[in-house]
């Protein structure tokens, strides 16, 4: 055997001793900034959980970033929806989407910078939920969701003034083609954006159940709480997604029927009938409503969206000067929700709850109310007043002079209805995808 080489022994003793400790000191400092560019996965979890619990997640058509299912894989969203009810309005300097003159969609009686409002800053505020982050309306990711489907608003003049609002933000992107109008005052109406073969229709049906509007015969409506308006019904299989939006018309003196049996009137003195109000009508005509969505679409899957009460701003008389005068949002605890707009918001909360509850188990199905009361009473600066009429005030200051104080202007505050139903729908993919 070979004698061991003294002089290998020492170099290898040098090498551990010497070398190693200055190996193992330059890889202490790589070690660290790995971990600070590239954190491990139990942290990156954690940052996206506090991430999507503050902001909702957004879906994009760009082809750099993943698809919105290769999206979910990487981080699960937070399936509680935002509380929009709980928030304030605070100032925003980029102001809307569109003007009254970029938009051709814009009814007159709601274009208020073309009809000479003087002041402009009412269109600088955004909606800030405590919950949650609301982001501005993505024209783009709303084509994108809504490719190839029918979107159908029904109700009264509120679902109008939501679907103009709609079409005037996606306008910006996609010009919306008017292919079929009827009714008077053009109360049924389709149009198509080619680019992403989708239809956007309004069927009015101010009270979603079947009934004859009061006239020059009779100051009452008549409504039958038993059945759905035809006008829609008819065509439900041809729907992808509904936003049902009354209310206001509850408010009218009416008689009620259900199943041609005389239930009593709401302020009709004259006819000797049982006063009975209109709150238990009101729910009866949406429980009649969801339940005949739920029973009579067949195959067809269908969203639907209850876009929640939207309170009056009348100060004094409708026909006085003066009757909708605010220039600023009512601030954090100036106005609250209560009396009649508390109770005809909460009667679509239950019953859209009841109906998510009773159609839990069939495919195909969606419900959720869109809550727009507490932020739209915030607003009283937001309505057309008596800018509903062109330069109303071009002769002189009058008196006596028409407002509107019910509906908003275009744009305005009722475009953040629009980008909370969007969340809505974005929420709804994300679910969609995580089932296939």
């Amino acid at each position: 055997m070979s004698a061991k080489n003294p002089f290998k022994d020492q170099q290898s003793h040098f090498l551990t001793k010497k070398l190693l400790p200055y190996a193992l000191y330059a890889l202490v400092p790589l070690i660290f900034i790995r971990l600070y560019l590239y954190p491990i996965p139990l942290v990156q979890s954690q940052r996206s959980q506090e991430d999507l619990q503050n902001n909702p997640i957004i879906i994009t058509s760009s082809p750099s970033l993943p698809s919105p299912a290769v999206q979910e894989k990487k981080s699960k969203p937070n399936e509680i929806p935002c509380d929009y009810f709980k928030g304030k309005w605070v100032p925003d300097k980029l102001g809307p989407l569109y003007n009254g003159t970029t938009c051709s969609t814009i009814k007159d009686g709601q274009n208020c910078i073309t009809h000479g409002r003087p002041d402009m800053g009412y269109l600088y505020w955004r909606w800030k939920p405590k919950q949650c982050k609301l982001p501005r309306f993505n024209p783009s990711t709303f084509l994108q969701l809504l490719k190839n489907k029918h979107l159908v608003f029904v109700g009264d003049s509120m679902a109008r003034n939501q679907l103009e609002s709609l079409l005037c933000l996606v306008s910006s992107v996609a010009l919306p083609n008017l292919v079929y109008s009827n009714g008077e005052e053009n109360k049924f109406r389709r149009w198509n954006i080619p680019s992403h073969n989708i239809n956007v229709s309004i069927y009015w049906s101010p009270f979603l159940v079947k009934g004859s509007e009061k006239s020059n015969e009779f100051n009452y409506n008549k409504l039958l709480l038993d059945s759905v308006d035809d006008r829609w019904a008819a065509d439900m299989d041809h729907f992808d997604m509904m936003v049902l939006s009354v209310g206001h018309w509850f408010l009218h003196p009416a008689v009620y029927y259900d199943k041609d049996v005389l239930l009593g009137c709401h302020y009709c003195p004259d006819l000797n009938y049982t006063e009975i109000g209109f709150y238990d009508v009101f729910r009866k005509a949406f429980d009649t409503t969801l339940k005949a969505i739920t029973d009579g679409r067949g195959n067809n899957a269908i969203d639907v969206i209850v876009t929640t009460f939207s309170p009056a701003h009348f100060e004094g008389e409708w026909d006085k000067a003066g009757a909708c005068p605010k220039k600023e949002p009512f601030k954090e605890g100036e106005k609250e929700v209560q009396w009649m707009d508390a109770e005809m918001r909460k009667i679509e909360v239950e019953e859209v709850e009841k109906a998510k509850k009773n159609s839990a188990k069939l495919p195909g199905l969606r419900f959720e109310a869109l809550d727009v009361t507490k932020l739209s009473i915030m607003r009283p600066d937001g309505h057309p007043g008596p800018y509903m009429n062109p330069f109303p005030f071009a002769d002189g200051v009058k008196d006596r002079v028409q407002n509107d104080c019910v509906h908003w202007c275009l744009p305005g505050p009722i475009d953040t209805w629009n980008e909370i139903l969007l969340q809505i729908v974005q929420r709804w993919e994300i679910q969609s995808s995580r089932v296939s």
